[in-house]
């Protein structure tokens, strides 16, 4: 029997109500883009206004200066520079290979869920946890702040992010490559290695990329491992300059050169970390 209500059009009360409902779900969905996006440029606003006018050659290369005397940041981009690349050099093979398990070898058995949960956990614990940590079984071990374990404290940083991307990755490469390539003889360390790492390729350079631009702007960690040096350092086994640590102790210092030169930390960081994502971003799409 025909039904005149089921009919699409504006006398149905259902789909009258169903329209007003979606309108009023689109607005509000606009209404917090909006407001998610008003704060993101106010903040990007307020960084480029404070910290663009310090921004010049001199902040690449002199180091942090003494209070009313001119410098720049070279000494803590050089730390950071160095801390975040030995960081990633370590967190990354860990973190891709536990990532390889999960996904390829972890389909029975108590042993992958288990390590999933806990790696969900260090993905979401606090920073400073991990600085203390370091703090308690490497710093007051050998008696003295380093970059080396300002590095490890980042390092275990991306660990957990590494693993979550690769894990991701593998798994939504198509079983039917797998099965092609063993169905031809192929080893399985072959099939990982030519074959789901090249198909998840661009998803993991991508979950590496996030963890650098995660471990870029991290200060409570190297406050407990790090800490700072006003002159330039390339020893790790010492005290070294950092952006975070930087900025954390001239923003809160009462010079106002200090304090441009906070802002302008800030502003590295920030455009440092946005094109990171970016450039994670299109990988991605590819």
């Amino acid at each position: 029997m025909f039904n005149s209500d089921s009919i699409v059009t504006v006398d149905n009360p259902v789909y009258r109500k169903r329209r007003v409902f979606n309108k009023l779900m689109l607005v509000l969905s606009m209404a917090a883009l909006l407001f998610g996006l008003f704060w993101l440029f106010w903040i990007i606003g307020t960084l480029v206004f404070k910290g663009g006018s310090a921004l010049s050659l001199t902040l690449f290369t002199e180091p942090t200066p003494a209070p009313r005397a001119e410098g720049g940041l070279l000494n803590a981009i050089v730390g950071s520079v160095m801390m975040a690349t030995v960081g990633t050099l370590i967190g990354t093979p860990i973190g891709i290979l536990a990532g390889t398990y999960l996904a390829e070898y972890g389909q029975r058995g108590w042993l992958a869920p288990a390590t999933r949960f806990l790696n969900d956990v260090l993905l979401s614990a606090p920073s400073i946890i991990i600085g203390l940590f370091i703090y308690a079984v490497y710093v007051a071990q050998v008696g003295h702040y380093s970059g080396w374990a300002g590095a490890v404290a980042l390092g275990i940083i991306v660990i957990p992010v590494v693993v979550r991307s690769t894990d991701n990755m593998l798994s939504l490469v198509p079983n039917s490559l797998r099965e092609a390539a063993a169905a031809l003889g192929c080893p399985q360390w072959k099939i990982i290695s030519f074959i789901c790492y090249r198909a998840a390729r661009s998803g993991i350079v991508t979950g590496i990329l996030l963890a650098v631009a995660r471990i870029s702007g991290e200060t409570a960690p190297l406050l407990f491992t790090a800490l700072n040096n006003q002159f330039l350092s390339f020893n790790m086994n010492a005290p070294m300059a950092n952006l975070p640590v930087v900025i954390f102790q001239f923003a809160a210092s009462p010079f106002s050169d200090w304090n441009e030169l906070a802002w302008a930390g800030a502003v590295l960081i920030t455009l440092l970390v946005l094109g990171i994502n970016i450039l994670a971003r299109a990988l991605f799409r590819k």
